[in-house]
């Protein structure tokens, strides 16, 4: 099977494939993908990952990105981003907040959609020593993947909990809402940050 047609069948996928699927989410949370972390938190509720496992694999993923990107940017400063007006503005909103706010903006930058990817980038361009930036980081990684990681998890007992095995359409269909509801949520919270 190519494709699984059903959430069973998924979940069966990933199963078999554990490995590969932890080497996975580690690489996206290296990105800061927000909606694959809430689906793997809900696979590690059916059983098919570890709980444990996948927090710390999500952790350190999202840890090592930010501090690949705050090296890049502190050896190579902006200039490769120059050409990306879009890229560079955001760079430039998530500097200046960084330089007001830099714990604020190590704790939350991973849960707002726009800032995620470029925020590493505006702490290496920042003042902000390398310590401190560690420090904080490692914290802030931590939480981030306990939160997100335990929200798939809890959407995963209250999707089982109210719909049975016979209706698994209507918890694909919860399973779908919930990751819209999180990606509307991240939108409106890159809206605010745009003001900055």
């Amino acid at each position: 099977m190519l494709f699984p047609t059903d959430l069973t069948s998924f979940l069966e996928l990933i199963r078999q494939h554990g490995d590969a699927a932890y080497s996975l989410m580690f690489a996206y949370a290296a990105s800061h993908s927000l909606l694959l972390a809430l689906f793997a938190g809900y696979a590690a509720h059916s059983g098919v990952l570890g709980l444990g496992k996948l927090i710390v694999v999500c952790w350190f993923g999202s840890f090592a990105g930010d501090v690949i990107r705050f090296w890049i940017a502190r050896r190579y400063g902006v200039r490769w981003f120059e050409r990306f007006p879009r890229i560079e503005r955001t760079l430039q909103t998530a500097a200046r907040l960084t330089d007001r706010h830099y714990g604020w903006m190590i704790l939350l930058h991973r849960f707002p959609h726009g800032i995620r990817g470029v925020a590493g980038f505006a702490y290496g361009i920042s003042r902000l020593p390398w310590s401190t930036f560690l420090a904080l980081n490692f914290g802030a990684a931590g939480l981030w993947s306990c939160t997100v990681v335990s929200a798939g998890y809890a959407f995963g007992q209250f999707s089982e909990k109210s719909i049975s095995n016979a209706s698994s359409g209507l918890g694909i269909v919860m399973l779908v809402a919930f990751l819209g509801l999180s990606w509307l949520l991240s939108r409106k919270l890159d809206q605010i940050a745009e003001r900055y």
